[in-house]
């Protein structure tokens, strides 16, 4: 009875994970290039037990031995990268990428003077609702950057940056030209390329919050990520798609279909567990 109180016990908090994740998805279901995230699980421990001698009878074509389990974990939650559809709102500052692709964007921290320096370690977002935001240092020219002020790199490393007062047009390989509204026929100017990276291994990508996920340490990132350009971004079927927006590749209806399926089988668990609660308390009523 101990044993599948455990059991039970042990199902019931991977289950609950289960649920975390569902909630977590659902939540996000509008959120821009947001991915949903699946769990898998595995058994704790499986022991084979052996029968009693008296269980092996002439013509008993039962097994001599049964699988007695411990329950069953949350082993792996990754992210499934699917494609999500994609949103016209025509408005040049909105970007999107069909295909396994990432932007990479440069996140801002403090030093010990408390002056904001460009962190180094690679940020990288599907969320492609930039914006264009103002250097007091280069009044003359904009950046493109993410809502939070997280500055868009190109290809170079270097960041996107637009004159002040320009119109700019990007192109599906994420090249950047730049035009004057006033007068468009002076013709465009190229800004760079807007750096897109291919996720190779997405179930490394470690998410950190504002839809923005990181290498973890220790892992090298050459083998998660791979920088695309304009040579191998056809063969990659990786597009930038300017005036566009991605929407999250939650499916509201097969989420509430597990989540029925996990609530009944966490049902299912408590029940054990209070069925084993009963028979313990049989036991320690029974009187000599």
């Amino acid at each position: 009875m101990n044993h599948s109180m455990i059991n039970s016990m042990v199902t019931m908090h991977a289950l609950q994970q289960k649920l975390d994740i569902l909630s977590n998805n659902m939540a996000n279901i509008n959120t821009t290039g947001f991915k949903r995230k699946e769990a898998t699980f595995e058994d704790v421990l499986t022991n084979m037990k052996s029968q009693p001698q008296g269980f092996q009878q002439a013509g008993r074509l039962s097994p001599l031995g049964f699988n007695q389990g411990w329950g069953a974990k949350l082993s792996q939650i990754q992210m499934n990268f699917s494609q999500g559809s994609l949103q016209s709102t025509g408005l040049q500052t909105d970007l999107a990428i069909e295909g396994d692709g990432l932007f990479e964007v440069a996140t801002m921290t403090l030093d010990a003077q408390g002056n904001p320096v460009v962190s180094q370690n690679p940020v990288f977002t599907r969320d492609g609702a930039f914006e264009l935001v103002v250097n007091p240092q280069q009044p003359d020219v904009v950046y493109l950057a993410t809502k939070e002020g997280n500055l868009v790199r190109g290809v170079d490393n270097n960041f996107i940056t637009i004159p002040k007062g320009h119109k700019f047009a990007v192109s599906e390989s994420g090249q950047v030209s730049s035009y004057s509204g006033s007068v468009p026929e002076a013709g465009s100017e190229l800004r760079g390329q807007i750096k897109v990276v291919r996720a190779m291994r997405p179930q490394f990508l470690q998410q950190v919050g504002e839809n923005r996920y990181v290498i973890p340490a220790g892992v090298l990132p050459e083998t998660v990520v791979q920088p695309v350009n304009g040579a191998n971004q056809s063969e990659a079927a990786i597009a930038v798609r300017q005036g566009f927006l991605e929407q999250s590749n939650v499916n509201l209806a097969d989420e509430m279909t597990d989540l029925m399926m996990v609530q009944k089988a966490f049902q299912l668990s408590s029940r054990a567990l209070t069925s084993s609660d009963t028979m313990m308390g049989l036991a320690t009523s029974l009187r000599p």
